[in-house]
């Protein structure tokens, strides 16, 4: 289990554009997910830092309850929330533990106009009923089609499905399998995600919400350790930038 941690005010301060928040949960739902998938974790996202706006989360769930910064409105499956609030949520309301994984280097700003385009192209798209996620699942093991465009035809989508499928369109991760082949556990460190362009994630870093925030549950005692991350940088993009 990874030793580092850090309280959520510090990753949010830290956090840059495509950097992996992993989620894992002890319900029955969040349970059956990672027997399912044999992963370590049922849920992923991805950070969206853009220049004045705070950190926001790039991700696929079934509930609403938060606005999706994008579209306005409260809606099911895939949303770009806050991402302060969105980790709250998952903590507080879900039960959920949380890891971070930075991304290094940072992203360009190319790889930043096409997690954009990715977002207008996807945002709102359903979550998949649970029998056509588990069938996706499988049908990603099937070979990639050849020059297909990331998220073409995407007509539901899971979380490791939208953080694919962006990694994709930026270029760090070949389109060798479909998104559909990537379950939450791929970007745990104990699996080999093979990222391209020199590009690498960190290991996990677990994040600390303080009880101080409402429906927040006790932290750990204090662990005295430094911050382990990298400080995020402004890269001058905004919502309208696409």
């Amino acid at each position: 289990m990874p030793a580092a941690s850090i309280t959520l005010d510090e990753a949010v301060d830290l956090t840059r554009t495509g950097d992996v928040w992993l989620f894992r949960g002890h319900k029955a739902a969040d349970r059956a997910i990672q027997v399912a998938t044999n992963s370590p974790v049922n849920h992923v996202g991805m950070s969206v830092v853009l220049d004045d706006l705070p950190p926001l989360m790039w991700h696929a769930e079934l509930g609403r309850s938060l606005p999706d910064v994008w579209s306005g409105t409260r809606h099911r499956g895939v949303q770009l929330h806050d991402l302060r609030e969105a980790v709250i949520v998952w903590v507080a309301r879900y039960g959920q533990r949380v890891w971070l994984r930075q991304l290094d280097p940072a992203v360009t700003r190319e790889m930043e106009d096409a997690v954009l385009r990715t977002i207008a192209r996807l945002d709102g798209t359903p979550f998949p009923s649970t029998t056509r996620l588990a069938s996706r699942w499988l049908l990603g093991r099937a070979p990639a089609l050849r020059h297909q465009e990331p998220g073409a035809g995407l007509e539901t989508a899971y979380c490791a499905e939208v953080l694919a499928t962006t990694y994709q369109a930026m270029g760090l991760l070949a389109s060798t399998h479909q998104p559909s082949w990537y379950d939450a556990g791929r970007f745990w460190s104990g699996d080999r995600l093979g990222l391209s362009a020199g590009f690498g994630l960190g290991g996990e870093i677990a994040v600390i919400v303080p009880a101080g925030e409402p429906g927040a549950p006790q932290p750990p005692a204090a662990h005295g350790q430094a911050s382990p991350l990298r400080r995020r940088r402004h890269p001058g993009r905004s919502l309208g930038g696409i």
